[in-house]
């Protein structure tokens, strides 16, 4: 794209992660400019049925990466490969030893008080070398559906992520991964042996984590797994250039930052719309249940009321949003030949308006984004069951606090709280949103970050044996599934 092009500004004004809709944690920066009344809300100002649950993932929490029959994923390989683009990557093959302390941490789950639990299966530990035809390890069927059953049993309903990041590392290595057309087979032939395996338990079911993560991290900027691009070494691919926190590069495995995240996209598409399909017509009638995807992105404001700005806002919402949104509903969106994904939206976020933050500062929330994002999607896409699979909040680690210090997270609680009066305000509103999802239960391994950022209700004692902690937002949100008390927090 030529040095000239335009590029109009839009505001960002929330990051709030969803299923059938989802998008990234903010910091703990918390404003005070929505009011006192935001820290008011009850559990039965939810609908009776209303789902509270809190989410993990199976290659941030698992472990035994080499264990049980297991293949690597693309994760694996990368750690392996480029231990110095992961923070803590010599422990990311056993990250908090879930896989032996499930039972456990059901427990944990049960004693919180929620009723769901958000989890995702490891392709590579059903199918280690990714394909039927490779065999399926015994190991891994009994593992899930000894976890799935245990769940049952303690009266927690599990939703199933049939792909949440950990691609085998074996379909990269024959054919290309995503980029190959023979990932839609691969990926319905897995899919079908969830549900055979599981689906007589497991009644709700996400297809894909975040496609837009795969192929703009994988295949433009080249900060994921396959780690493919074509972008000079040391562009800010997250953050600004006065303040860059991950730069690109450099591009050890090629790759066309112009094209591929779109065919991997596309291939993303048609792999979630081929299991629905399957799901729908072969099984959904005689195991009752429903299927989805987790879809990343923020919400977006014009900076001013120009059309320029306001037709920038909708092309974010777009690329961020409707570049899956929108195949899903028939409609067909204008070809693109631009040179890179990222420019192709001619379009720039900011955070700040007249030289203020929203928030306070880049890194802040704004809570009434959540409800305005639930009552754009009703109003742009035909009011859709909604599930918000992922929300959260993340503190620094900082191991030279004392404990009872590091447990302490009123901040936590705030952001718990005033998001889900949000959410409420939405529902009230008329936004069919069934469930809310916390990130995470655990302080788990973030990816590329390893163990440097806490998402969790429970800390994550790493250093004596992964032992589990309640912080004060689990034993807030306890007492809030427990109470109809009106529950204050202060920030």
């Amino acid at each position: 794209m030529a040095s000239t092009t335009k590029f109009f500004r839009v505001l960002i004004m929330v990051c709030a992660i969803m299923a059938s809709i989802a998008c990234w944690t903010a910091q703990a920066t918390i404003p005070d400019s929505d009011g006192v009344e935001e820290l008011d809300v009850t559990r039965s100002d939810f609908p009776s049925d209303f789902t509270f649950g809190v989410a993990t993932s199976a290659a941030q929490t698992e472990g035994s990466a080499r264990e049980g029959g297991r293949g690597p994923s693309t994760w694996d390989h990368r750690v392996d490969i480029l231990p110095d683009r992961v923070i803590n990557s010599d422990k990311f093959s056993t990250a908090i030893d879930s896989y032996t302390r499930y039972k456990e941490d059901i427990n944990i789950i049960k004693h919180l008080g929620v009723n769901s639990y958000r989890f995702s299966i490891s392709w590579s530990r059903l199918l280690p070398k990714g394909s039927l035809s490779g065999g399926i390890n015994q190991e891994g069927v009994d593992h899930y559906n000894s976890l799935i059953d245990e769940l049952i049993r303690n009266g927690i309903k599990p939703f199933v992520t049939i792909l949440h990041f950990d691609l085998p590392q074996a379909l990269e290595e024959k054919y290309g991964g995503y980029l190959n057309r023979s990932f839609v087979t691969d990926f319905e032939d897995y899919s079908e042996l969830c549900f055979k395996l599981f689906g007589d338990r497991v009644k709700n079911w996400f297809t894909i984590n975040e496609p837009t993560v795969l192929a703009v991290y994988g295949y433009e900027v080249g900060i994921a797994p396959p780690g493919k691009c074509s972008l000079k070494e040391g562009v800010c691919v997250i953050g600004s250039p006065e303040n860059c926190l991950v730069p690109a590069g450099p591009c050890d495995f090629g790759g066309d930052s112009s094209t591929e995240p779109y065919i991997v996209a596309h291939n993303l598409i048609l792999a979630h719309a081929t299991a629905v399909k399957l799901y729908k017509e072969k099984y959904q009638v005689q195991q009752k249940g429903e299927i989805g995807i987790v879809l990343a992105s923020k919400y977006f404001v014009p900076l001013s009321e120009s059309q320029e700005d306001k037709a920038a806002a909708e092309r974010l919402f777009d690329f961020n949003l409707g570049w899956f949104m929108e195949p899903f509903i028939h409609k067909t969106p204008p070809p693109s030949e631009k040179l890179r994904y990222s420019l192709d939206i001619s379009a720039e976020e900011t955070c700040m308006k007249d030289e203020l933050f929203l928030g306070s500062n880049c890194e802040g929330h704004w809570p009434e984004g959540l409800q305005k994002l639930m009552e754009y999607m009703k109003e742009k896409y035909q009011s859709p069951k909604i599930y918000v699979s992922e929300n959260g909040l993340y503190t620094r680690r900082n191991d030279s606090l004392p404990l009872a210090d590091q447990l302490k997270d009123p901040e936590r609680i705030s952001y718990l709280v005033r998001h889900l009066y949000r959410l409420n305000k939405a529902i009230k509103n008329g936004v069919n949103v069934k469930g809310y999802f916390y990130w995470a239960l655990f302080d788990d391994f973030e990816w590329g970050m390893g163990f440097s950022d806490r998402y969790g209700l429970y800390y994550i004692d790493f250093d004596h044996n992964n032992r589990r902690i309640p912080k004060l937002s689990a034993k807030w949100f306890k007492d809030f599934l427990e109470s109809n008390i009106v529950t204050r927090a202060s920030s």
